[in-house]
């Protein structure tokens, strides 16, 4: 058995779930998530659970086993606590705006670059004044959602409008990332 697979998911108060052939929807507080369910793969609600079972060992209700149940529980967790990724903006000039929704990035470019956040999504900005131990930090970036998916797939673009170099390590890098710092180039001893 996928160890994944068979742990059950709570439902917790407040929380709908309803399940279809071929699909479920999840309904909180915060929204309402749907997504298709693999035809092998059947849900069933018991005891305030909702457990995730598939027919036989094949491989591919193996991996359909573990990867539903995943699924399901980040719906049921989107819509009670939402999701959010933080992303940080490391640069001396380099700045963050917000304009109504969206966040206007100056980094490094000859013009400036516009974020513009999904239906569902929300972009949230703080920035920074330099100081002593974060001179180069200019901006985080909050993006937040119900949608674990689009979360991620929002603050992959983002990041990937200037990754961080490996020189000074100026660039966007998610909060607590590490960037593998290279020397520059080394100084001439004067020795032949």
């Amino acid at each position: 058995m996928s160890r994944v697979g068979r742990m059950p998911i709570p439902i917790p108060s407040g929380v709908e779930v309803a399940i279809e052939s071929g699909s479920v929807t999840v309904k909180g507080p915060k929204g309402t998530l749907s997504r298709s369910v693999p035809a092998d793969i059947t849900l069933r609600q018991e005891d305030g659970r909702l457990l995730v079972e598939r027919p036989s060992d094949a491989r591919q209700h193996r991996a359909y086993h573990g990867l539903t149940r995943a699924l399901v529980a980040n719906m049921v967790q989107g819509v009670t606590e939402g999701f959010s990724k933080v992303l940080e903006v490391y640069g001396v000039g380099y700045r963050a705006q917000k304009q109504g929704d969206k966040i206007t990035l100056q980094i490094g470019f000859s013009h400036p670059v516009e974020v513009d956040p999904p239906q569902g999504l929300s972009l949230d900005l703080q920035t920074f004044t330099p100081t002593g131990e974060n001179n180069y930090l200019a901006s985080r970036i909050t993006v937040s959602g119900i949608d674990r998916e689009q979360v991620g797939l929002l603050a992959a673009k983002i990041r990937a409008i200037k990754k961080p170099e490996p020189y000074k390590g100026k660039g966007i890098r998610y909060a607590g990332e590490v960037v593998r710092r290279k020397a520059g180039k080394a100084a001439k001893s004067g020795k032949k």
